[in-house]
């Protein structure tokens, strides 16, 4: 039987009833065609997953009772920043999703010297609630109950500037590094994983990443595009030393 999850921005407790708005009301009423006494998991990223029914349905108007609160399942032990160059709008799109379903912690999009999409002030905000949408999507989908978090887009030399987060291993991918992703994220407590967008990171970037911590790593022997390679290089952590470790 499906499971339907659905995201909810309020406060969810055993008893409470909640009046789903928006795109969650959308969803319910016209795309899933529910009815009252229907079933429906609600969750409003802290972590739990909330079994609740439809108790009150009207074209414009759906009604939710919880029942109960249960732990999600759905976190890696492993937490994972990805700090991704951005990319062109469908594949960006992609890893952002792909991203959330492979457990990532948070998605750090960073302009560089190769980035195509330059976003001004206005199609920043625009673009990240775009993506914060695909976010949730995701986690509707996976059964994630902690929304990985979206950071604002901001050059890599910005990100760099920054101080490094305590005990977070930082790796970035190069094709001719001659250390492997698996042998070098193992037994790393939590990683900072750096991609760069079409046409990768030039070598001042490299190098710069490389000052502030970052070790180079590769993949496998195969140029991979920059969406392909964040999907991939995220599977073989939760492989390796998240999920499946």
């Amino acid at each position: 039987m499906r499971l339907i999850r659905v995201f909810v921005e309020a406060e969810l407790a055993a008893g409470a009833r909640v009046e789903l708005a928006g795109s969650a009301q959308e969803h319910v009423t016209r795309v899933l065609r529910l009815g009252a006494g229907d079933e429906v998991t609600l969750f409003n990223g802290d972590g739990s997953d909330y079994p609740s029914t439809i108790v009150e349905l009207r074209r414009n108007r759906a009604v939710v009772e919880v029942r109960a609160a249960t732990a999600a399942r759905g976190e890696s032990p492993l937490p994972v920043t990805l700090v991704q160059g951005i990319a062109r709008g469908d594949c960006m799109d992609l890893v952002i999703q792909k991203a959330t379903e492979l457990g990532a912690a948070a998605i750090r999009p960073v302009a560089t010297e190769r980035s195509v999409v330059r976003l001004d002030a206005p199609a920043r905000e625009k673009r990240l609630a775009h993506w914060r949408g695909i976010v949730i999507a995701a986690c509707e989908q996976c059964g994630r109950a902690r929304l990985p978090e979206v950071a604002e887009p901001l050059p890599l030399v910005e990100w760099l500037s920054r101080p490094p987060s305590p005990g977070r291993l930082r790796l970035q991918l190069d094709p001719a590094a001659p250390g492997t992703l698996p042998a070098r994220a193992a037994g790393a407590p939590a990683i900072e994983l750096l991609v760069g967008p079409e046409g990768g990171l030039t070598a001042a970037e490299q190098d710069a990443a490389r000052q502030t911590g970052y070790l180079s790593c590769r993949l496998g022997p195969r140029v991979l595009r920059s969406e392909t390679a964040a999907i991939a290089a995220l599977a073989v952590l939760q492989a390796t030393a998240g999920d499946l470790r």
